[in-house]
């Protein structure tokens, strides 16, 4: 096994360096494209690739420099590679902007002076943006492959005994290409021998010594219901050099995320809750669910088409299954899916859907993982009753249920409800634990951006074409 500290620094060096490779390929591709497109003009203009060896070597160095300084070097564990790769973007047109300025200033009237051509230069900001993101993602799949097999693995234990703790060891569990090695779980008092199907090693006293035993590199806190005293007493015990400590959030946490100060007549406030969506930003989320929304429906028309045709062949009942749905200001809709499962499924009441549910019908089992089943909610998005990105809707049922259980989940529905959310792109739909999909759907409410729909659109449609653990 190689030490995940040193391969962590390899791994940032020859990231430096296919960075660096990538930036100079991308410069020499421009200048053949400025040669082969005859546009502004013709190019009579463009010099030899090696006279402009000053300009790549200019280039090169801004852009890594703006990396540098949006620590693009910093390999974060599980940093999302949509994040990445727009910072990436952005990276590159910084750095572009830079290096023409500072090629501007530095090689004109002297030995090394050369035409710079803006079209070669445009052409260097594109080529440059796809190549290192290009370059970025093999290199992440040649890491998440070497943590996957087990390679490099950071040695891990997890504090707590709740949920929390248990959805933290599920995707331990669900995600290898992490690099994690869960050696077991330290309970508050000891109690069983095990835990979530791992070994309890100890209570929270014993932390110093087992890091020191088991050469632990980090310990994940998942007891979001311990107080500031507790939490405090906890990150004490568990610190130790290089030992890296990592905090699951409690609901306050993430509600206090986006705090911002206010005042009253000169006494300071903290702001909590300043609603994100609301004014031009309502208007706009509406706009693109309109517009991706009928967008969708007329691409995928002939599947839709499809797909209710085999559903009316394979079973008895009608191709669309309608159920009332609770959503904005917890007013019900009627929600539109392909029916998946029998007709008289629903007969003895509603019910949570789960693995290998034996009221599926064939085709539904089909649609169903692959979520072709939810298309027909892009009605719902074109009416308005529901948006493209929102928290789940859930039947009038199970709400009246969980909000007597979970804290703010009522908050859930000052938004419209969405076919994909940001709990959903983190595993968390099915039959997961509700509380936790609370605080990711409000983190959403309280976070909300353009940028983060985008993200969050992004991430759904990969998840589309490869997760097939919806069922």
């Amino acid at each position: 096994m190689i030490d995940a500290r040193r391969f962590r620094a390899l791994f940032a060096i020859l990231l430096l360096g296919t960075d660096t490779f990538m930036l100079a390929l991308a410069f020499g591709l421009a200048h053949r494209l400025r040669v082969l497109i005859p546009w502004p003009r013709q190019a009579a203009d463009i010099e030899r690739l090696l006279d402009y060896l000053p300009v790549v070597l200019i280039f090169v160095v801004s852009n890594v420099f703006v990396f540098f300084l949006l620590r693009l070097y910093h390999l974060a564990r599980a940093t999302s590679r949509v994040d990445e790769f727009y910072t990436a973007f952005v990276g590159v047109t910084v750095g572009t902007l830079l290096a023409v300025a500072a090629a501007s200033l530095t090689l004109k009237n002297s030995v090394f002076e050369v035409n710079l051509p803006r079209a070669m230069m445009a052409y260097a900001w594109l080529a440059g943006a796809a190549l290192v993101i290009i370059g970025r993602w093999l290199q992440h799949q040649v890491r998440n492959i070497l943590q996957s097999r087990g390679y490099v693995q950071d040695r891990v234990v997890v504090v707590g005994a709740g949920d929390a703790a248990r959805l933290v060891i599920q995707k331990i569990q669900s995600s290898p290409y992490l690099g994690y090695r869960l050696l077991g779980v330290v309970n508050g008092t000891g109690g069983p021998s095990q835990l979530h199907g791992y070994a309890v090693l100890g209570c929270t006293e014993d932390l110093p010594r087992l890091i020191e035993t088991h050469a632990i590199d980090e310990v994940i806190l998942a007891v979001p219901e311990a107080d500031d005293a507790e939490m405090v007493r906890l990150i004490a015990l568990a610190h130790r050099d290089r030992v890296s400590i990592k905090v699951f959030p409690d609901l306050f946490e993430i509600m206090a995320a986006g705090v911002t100060i206010d005042d009253l007549g000169g006494l300071p406030l903290l702001s909590i809750r300043d609603v994100a969506l609301r004014g031009w930003k309502l208007s706009f989320k509406r706009a693109m669910d309109i517009v991706l929304s009928a967008i969708s429906l007329a691409l995928l028309s002939p599947i839709l088409l499809l797909v209710a045709i085999l559903i009316k062949l394979d079973s008895p009942g009608p191709a669309f299954f309608v159920q009332e749905r609770m959503g904005l200001d917890s007013k019900p809709f009627r929600m539109f899916k392909f029916r998946s499962m029998r007709q008289d499924a629903e007969a003895g009441g509603p019910g949570w859907t789960v693995k290998d549910d034996p009221r599926r019908t064939r085709v539904g089992a089909f649609i169903r993982r692959f979520s072709i089943d939810e298309f027909p909610n892009l009605i719902n998005v074109l009416f308005g009753d529901m948006s493209l990105v929102g928290p789940r809707p859930e039947q009038p049922a199970f709400v009246e249920q969980f909000r007597q259980l979970v804290p703010r989940y009522m908050d859930r529905h000052h938004e419209k409800s969405g076919i994909t959310g940001w709990a959903q792109v983190n595993g968390l739909r099915g039959d997961t634990s509700i509380y936790e999909r609370t605080k990711y759907d409000l983190w959403y409410i309280e976070n909300w951006s353009v940028w983060l729909d985008i993200k969050i659109l992004i991430r759904t449609t990969f998840r589309f074409l490869f997760d097939r653990s919806a069922y």
